[in-house]
């Protein structure tokens, strides 16, 4: 068995299938930057991103697919999913081997898995365009932290992009440690560590506009009177907005605190 190591980039993985399927190597399992443990006997090979064999193996799954049937590869890459790069490579295999378009066959686990695994990154792209909670910072700049079940940012960039044109904002997520950045003309990927309590009255004290405050509870406000006591329905709330969320949402942080 051959462990093939890569930068941990779908360009890193798009130029993996290209080199495994120049070299040939057989019985492969993907791992991102160091080693797998449970693998420490098997070969090892460590691939160095390269754009233009990334573009070859790209430019051959869209001749085979859809432009939807492309973008669930992505998506299966963005879901984190256990071993969704070793599942991405047999449905690549499987499109390269087919001489017609595959995606439709869901009688195959490799093409029902990708769909599966997509779909948790579309139901979590959803959720965090709903779920985005903006605060506005001393300098103007408006800031949101979220936690996403999977890596989102890439999918969401567009919609707050094309929403918020005339702001500068930035959306952390502080799972993975990076953010996406909006200047008023595009859209950049940065690097940052936040405070560890970032929902405190000092840290919002410390970089918040003085009115944010005054917006939040608001905000709040608004939220307990369109709240009908008579028609709450908790299972079907917690369905739809998950607990894990909370801790972000200015709605529900002081229901946190009680």
């Amino acid at each position: 068995m051959t462990q093939v190591i890569y930068d941990g980039t779908f360009e890193g993985w798009l130029t993996a299938v290209f080199e495994i399927y120049e070299l040939r190597l057989k019985d492969i399992v993907f791992a991102k930057e160091e080693p797998a443990t449970g693998l420490l006997f098997a070969a090892s090979y460590f691939v160095v991103t390269d754009p233009e064999k990334a573009k070859r193996v790209s430019d051959g799954l869209k001749k085979r697919l859809s432009k939807e049937g492309f973008k669930r590869i992505y998506s299966t890459f963005l879901s984190e999913t256990e071993q969704s790069e070793d599942l991405m490579f047999r449905f690549a295999s499987y499109v390269f081997a087919s001489e017609k378009n595959i995606e439709e066959d869901l009688s195959n686990s490799e093409v029902w898995g990708i769909r599966k695994a997509a779909q948790i990154t579309r139901r979590e792209s959803h959720r965090m365009k709903a779920f985005v909670r903006f605060k506005l910072t001393k300098d103007e700049l408006y800031y949101a932290i979220i936690e996403p079940e999977c890596d989102v940012l890439p999918v969401i960039e567009n919609h707050f992009k094309n929403r918020y044109a005339d702001q500068r904002w930035l959306i952390y997520d502080a799972k993975r440690k990076y953010g996406i950045y909006y200047d008023l003309e595009k859209v950049s990927t940065v690097e940052l560590q936040f405070s560890d309590d970032v929902n405190s009255a000092k840290f919002l004290a410390e970089i918040c506009d003085q009115e944010e405050a005054f917006f939040q509870n608001l905000w709040v406000q608004y939220f307990n009177n369109v709240n009908i006591e008579s028609r709450k329905n908790t299972r079907l709330h917690l369905r739809h907005m998950p607990k894990r969320y909370w801790k972000n949402l200015t709605e529900k942080v002081a229901n946190l605190k009680k």
